[in-house]
């Protein structure tokens, strides 16, 4: 049974209702994924929402290092408290891809330093810290697109997408496949390029899910909206 956590629970006592919700079965499945923990992240954000936003506990939370309590860590922070320089800090700590993700999505785009770190972050030398300012590009490159060249953008992915690192090809055929969909100018050459690479051509894709293969992706998600091809 889950420890019912008040309000101003402590660093101790969230550590210790994360270990007491640890399943070795879910570990073995996140650990395939570079995900060290086996919380089920359905309780993670129970427990999160119980907590309520805390930012103070969340810097605690998240200076431990520890895996489950750095996502709660990210679920009870307040994304415009966070400096510039403390958002770059903690994702180049963030190593774990989980972390990653969430501490982009759920905090650096609420931040009002997203459009600096985005450029700072694109072309760093680390690929995984680069990966999240091609991540951020994605979210321009569909919501707010006036201002990037997404020529040259597509130029940067026909150059360097088939060799980058995984997680970094991962981030720049996303931000390829989001140029296809959003801009039908440019839908035949996002096409042309994906098919040219192929890459995540024969990634194993789930039954009902859709392929990560850009062509694929574009063309199903493009007769999803009923836009023209």
């Amino acid at each position: 049974m889950a420890i019912r956590v008040a309000p101003q629970t402590g660093v101790g006592e969230v550590l210790a209702e994360l270990a007491a919700l640890e399943d070795p079965k879910a570990r073995a499945i996140n650990e395939r994924h570079g995900d060290d923990h086996g919380v089920n992240l359905s309780q993670l954000r129970a427990l999160a929402k119980r907590l309520k936003t805390q930012q103070d506990l969340a810097g605690e939370l998240w200076s431990t290092g520890d895996t489950p309590a750095r996502l709660v860590a990210i679920l009870i922070s307040r994304p415009k408290e966070y400096s510039a320089a403390e958002l770059d800090a903690m994702l180049r700590e963030a190593r774990v891809p989980k972390v990653h993700d969430w501490l982009v999505n759920y905090v650096v785009k609420k931040s009002p330093h997203v459009e600096h770190l985005r450029t700072t972050w694109f072309a760093d030398a680390d690929p995984i810290v680069a990966s999240a300012g091609w991540s951020l590009t994605t979210d321009r490159v569909a919501k707010n697109p006036d201002g990037l060249d997404l020529s040259k953008l597509l130029d940067l992915i026909e150059a360097h997408m088939k060799d980058a690192p995984d997680r970094l090809q991962w981030s720049m055929n996303e931000c390829l496949a989001n140029i296809g969909i959003h801009h039908p100018a440019l839908r035949a050459r996002a096409l042309a390029i994906g098919e040219r690479l192929e890459v995540l051509k024969d990634y194993p894709t789930p039954p009902n899910c859709t392929s990560p293969y850009a062509p694929i992706w574009i063309t199903e998600i493009v007769r999803r909206q009923g836009t023209p091809a």
